[in-house]
């Protein structure tokens, strides 16, 4: 299998990870337990005590010492894993939310910001590098200046300005859109590089030749014919860009730029941990992070070819 479908398979897993993810959540996200908070996981059985089976179930949590946050389980009370019960199978918060359905309703933000980031860096891409590498000239060297000038720019700092710029307060989808739309004008630059070169190349060979000779347009050659060509390397670059934004998307939730709390994201997630102290007490609020790992290794997975899997076998 080639590298790039190797890359599309993956990207795809991730995209059905961001749809069906929240149908997965136990509970609401932002539902509060109060009389639970930092409660540690709950192990899943499918029998009880006597050995007899049952459908998935958890044994309830007592509260020993709510000063403390010590719980036991009750082996008299079994709960359904999706109950109005407090079932944490990955914990609570210290609002008493279930950090497994936040973490799973924060994939469709987080990866959904980093899908649609790069669904724009890669058009933006592919038409500035197309318009380069087959018009050259004049316009070829001022798209590649202006490439150049963006891409020596500390990416996260001209996110920061650019989102700082904007209304501090703003709705989940404004918030989204405007992620989106940050990330991608600042992530198209290196992609357009390689797609200029390709096209350049490209508009060269017979085929190409031969289509501008029976009088397609300019347009025409490079939507239905040159364009194609690169469509392997965009494939390879969305395994770059999609795992880059999702740290993005963390880092601008972190400093309050991004999503903001009580919205499940994986960066407002990381941000609601705090100090170190909390983590050490309670390390499934660390969940978010394992997501965003599990993305990138899934990417690079995804991502390598056949000989490199042998090589490192």
């Amino acid at each position: 299998m080639s590298t790039a479908r190797r890359s599309g398979l993956a990207l795809a897993l991730l995209a059905l990870v961001v749809t069906v993810a929240p149908l997965a959540a136990p509970h609401d996200p932002a539902r509060q337990f109060s009389r639970f908070p930092y409660a540690p996981p709950m192990r899943p059985h499918l029998f009880d005590d006597e050995w007899h089976a049952h459908a998935p179930f958890a044994y309830a949590l007592r509260v020993i010492d709510p000063l403390e946050r010590r719980y036991e389980e009750d082996r008299s009370r079994r709960l359904a894993i999706r109950d109005d019960q407090p079932v944490f199978l990955l914990g609570s918060d210290g609002f008493g939310r279930d950090v497994l359905s936040r973490t799973l309703a924060g994939a469709r933000l987080s990866l959904g910001v980093a899908f649609a980031a790069t669904g724009i860096a890669l058009s933006l891409a592919a038409l500035l590098g197309a318009l380069a590498g087959y018009a050259g000239g004049r316009l070829d060297a001022a798209i590649t200046r202006f490439a150049e000038f963006v891409l020596v720019l500390p990416a996260i700092y001209v996110a920061l300005a650019l989102r700082g710029s904007l209304p501090l307060v703003l709705s989940s989808g404004q918030v989204f859109a405007t992620l989106a739309v940050v990330f991608g004008a600042i992530g198209w630059p290196a992609t357009a590089r390689g797609v200029r070169g390709i096209i350049h190349v490209e508009r060269r060979q017979e085929y190409a030749e031969a289509a501008y000779a029976i009088g397609a347009s300019p347009w025409r050659v490079i939507v239905r014919h040159l364009l194609p060509s690169t469509f392997g390397f965009l494939a390879v670059q969305a395994i770059v860009l999609v795992p880059a934004f999702v740290l993005a998307e963390a880092t601008l939730s972190l400093v309050g730029f991004g999503f903001a709390p009580p919205v499940a994201s994986w960066g407002t997630m990381i941000e609601e941990v705090g100090t170190g102290a909390a983590a050490a007490d309670a390390p499934w609020l660390l969940a978010p992070v394992v997501g965003m790992m599990l993305t990138i290794v899934v990417l690079q997975v995804g991502s390598m070819s056949k000989s490199r899997l042998r090589d490192r076998k």
